[in-house]
């Protein structure tokens, strides 16, 4: 008897021999060092179903693949046995091959290293013996463990993932390692539309590739109301997402649920082996827990889209915002806290809130050692037992509030002097007239002319303020002689006082202005009153106009007591005056640089205020168009 495949022979002379040999009730199987077969006796055709014909020369097609690091490992067992005891030695194990008709049998292999007669390796020789009936159901069991085993890994793993894309794969991945599948996928219910979301074992180009719902293998388990479903044979297998499987033959797909809503669905392809029972439990568990998992990660996404939106609300707000925990330290602090307190956001974190917060529902008004004002309101989150705290800079309206009450006050004062006086000065002339000789009444009916005249400049200043805060001041922009208008304002003012002389400096080339002449008037004879009124002991008010760079310069320079440091853009503000005890003083409302303000800006100009060149005083800078 004799075996032979391109140079490896084997001869059996003993017919004694022989006969054991193709009468043995095992099957017997030899392979070279390329693991092709050598040896193939008729108890190994009745075994896996191929004659000895189809597998002299071949790579036996009966392991698994999830078995071929096992079977690999007995040959190279026995080779480094060999190599290191001089004995080829057996080694016996029990497990599961494949048969031509893609069942897997249950078997145990008695594996030797094949020599000649010099004692050189010519490959294995492998005897299979059918396992017995408890042999196999002991077999069964213990896989069954194995897979239980690793089904609870997987499913750990899975609920451990929070990204919904590696839950996904992790889930193709592992029912390819738990059924032997040859590719696997998953896919999205998304309306009347399925999306392959997830694949293993088939092109990635597909991945995101979609398909009709109702006319679907996916359609048709969801009308059973079952949960998985077995497809092979004629029925149709041509669809998108196994379509470019070569050899496939059976598909096995399972429903995953989410929030007990159908979500998609877990398929495995086979092309090889052929699925069983046991597959499609484990299908239909890992399709279970996939929707268990998926619902973790979706709902983890939303709460991070969710957190990441209140997070993006709160940073952007302009409003300070702080969450304090149950036991009332800093856990939330938004850019805006920090700009309002001056705390940094890691100096805040983990400490008491800079400031006493207002029992919750309630709101109080209160001053930082930096001179801001903050309104905070404070609300209790009773699930969590935290308290958020919202603060708002108020100052600017509390420094209004404080400047209306002032302005109130003040009005009141500059009212009541010259009303004070009118009356007064009236009512002698009325009761004493004929006593009183011409002289004095000429001076009581100056005074009383004096008085008016002052409050009707205080009534002009009153009713401008009020327009130029609703924005109403009309001005109308047109060429005029700015000269002239600067010539005849001085001209007024210089016999108002001896203590002061207006020194008057204008380029003979000055060009016309395009402004407004009356609105331009009214902003230099506040801008040399205030040089008057600020300078009490006198001195030299310049006045000086020139062109530059398409615009008019008109500069207005006083030798008084100047302005203090930080108040030079204060000034033109609403009821502001350079420092606190100007308005006892000198008097005044604090609108006129107010309204000058709204006045130029009206003319498309500027004005701004700054020290005197040299000594004390002040330099007003106003700024406007000359014509094209």
């Amino acid at each position: 008897m004799r075996w032979q495949h391109e140079g490896v022979q084997l001869q059996v002379h003993d017919p004694i021999a022989r006969a054991v040999i193709e009468s043995a009730a095992d099957a017997i199987v030899a392979v070279d060092h390329e693991h092709r077969v050598t040896v193939w006796n008729p108890a190994a055709e009745r075994m896996f179903g191929w004659t000895a014909a189809e597998m002299m020369g071949r790579v036996p097609p009966i392991v698994p693949d999830e078995l071929t690091a096992e079977h690999n490992a007995v040959q190279e067992r026995l080779l480094t046995r060999r190599a290191g005891e001089g004995d080829s030695g057996r080694i016996s194990i029990a497990t599961r091959r494949f048969c031509r008709s893609g069942r897997l049998i249950d078997v145990r292999i008695d594996t030797s290293l094949l020599r000649d007669t010099k004692g050189d390796t010519l490959g294995w020789v492998g005897v299979y013996h059918p396992v017995e009936e408890d042999e196999v159901a002991q077999h069964h069991m213990a896989e069954r463990a194995r897979l239980v085993r690793r089904l609870n890994d997987i499913v750990a793993d899975l609920n451990a993932e929070l990204d919904l894309a590696v839950v996904l794969d992790r889930i193709t991945a592992a029912l390819i390692e738990l059924t032997g599948a040859d590719a696997s996928g998953f896919v999205r219910i998304e309306g009347e539309r399925l999306r392959l979301v997830s694949l293993a074992g088939l092109p990635e180009r597909m991945r995101g590739a979609t398909a009709d719902l109702r006319s679907s293998l996916v359609g048709e388990l969801l009308r059973t109301g079952k949960t998985v479903k077995l497809a092979s044979g004629a029925q149709r297998l041509g669809d998108l997402i196994w379509s470019e499987l070569p050899g496939l033959h059976t598909i096995t797909l399972g429903l995953s649920y989410l929030q007990n809503r159908p979500y998609g669905a877990l398929y495995a392809l086979f092309s090889g082996r052929r699925p069983g029972h046991t597959e499609l439990e484990l299908l239909e568990l890992l399709a279970g827990h996939a929707g268990v998992a998926v619902g973790n990660a979706v709902a983890y996404a939303e709460a991070v889209r969710q957190r990441a939106h209140e997070r993006a609300v709160i940073d952007a707000s302009a409003d300070g915002i702080a969450v304090l925990d149950r036991d009332g330290l800093v856990c939330q602090w938004n850019p805006a806290a920090t700009r309002l307190t001056g705390v940094p956001t890691e100096r805040a974190l983990g400490g008491p809130l800079p400031f006493d917060a207002p029992a919750p529902g309630s709101i109080r008004t209160l001053r930082l050692p930096s001179g801001v004002w903050l309104e905070v309101l404070a609300a209790e989150v009773a699930e969590t037992d935290e308290l958020v705290v919202d603060f708002r800079d108020v100052s600017e309206a509390k420094a209004l509030e404080e400047a209306k009450d002032l302005f109130l006050a003040t009005t009141s004062h500059e009212l009541r002097t010259p009303i004070t006086v009118v009356r007064g000065f009236a009512s002698t002339l009325v009761n004493r007239w004929d006593e009183l000789p011409d002289t004095d009444r000429r001076a009581a009916v100056a005074t009383i002319a004096d008085r008016a005249e002052s409050l009707a400049r205080l009534v002009e200043h009153l009713l401008l303020g009020s327009r130029a805060g609703a924005d109403e001041l009309a001005v109308t922009i047109d060429a005029f002689d700015l000269a002239h208008v600067i010539t005849g304002v001085v001209a007024g003012f210089r016999s108002l006082s001896p203590l002061h002389q207006v020194e008057l400096e204008l380029d003979p080339h000055l060009p016309f202005c395009q402004g407004d002449a009356l609105a331009t008037d009214i902003v230099l004879g506040q801008l040399l009153e205030n040089a008057f009124k600020y300078s009490p002991d006198g001195g030299v008010v310049r006045v000086r106009a020139t062109s530059e760079d398409q615009n008019l310069i008109v500069t207005v320079t006083d030798e008084g007591i100047g302005i203090a440091p930080g108040d030079h853009e204060r000034i033109f503000e609403r009821f502001v005056q350079g420092e606190a005890g100007d308005r006892r003083r000198f008097g005044g409302i604090g609108l006129g640089l107010y309204i000058v303000k709204r006045l130029t800006e009206a003319q498309h100009g500027t004005i701004t205020a700054h020290p005197a060149p040299q000594g004390p005083g002040t330099r007003m800078r106003l700024t406007l168009r000359q014509t094209p």
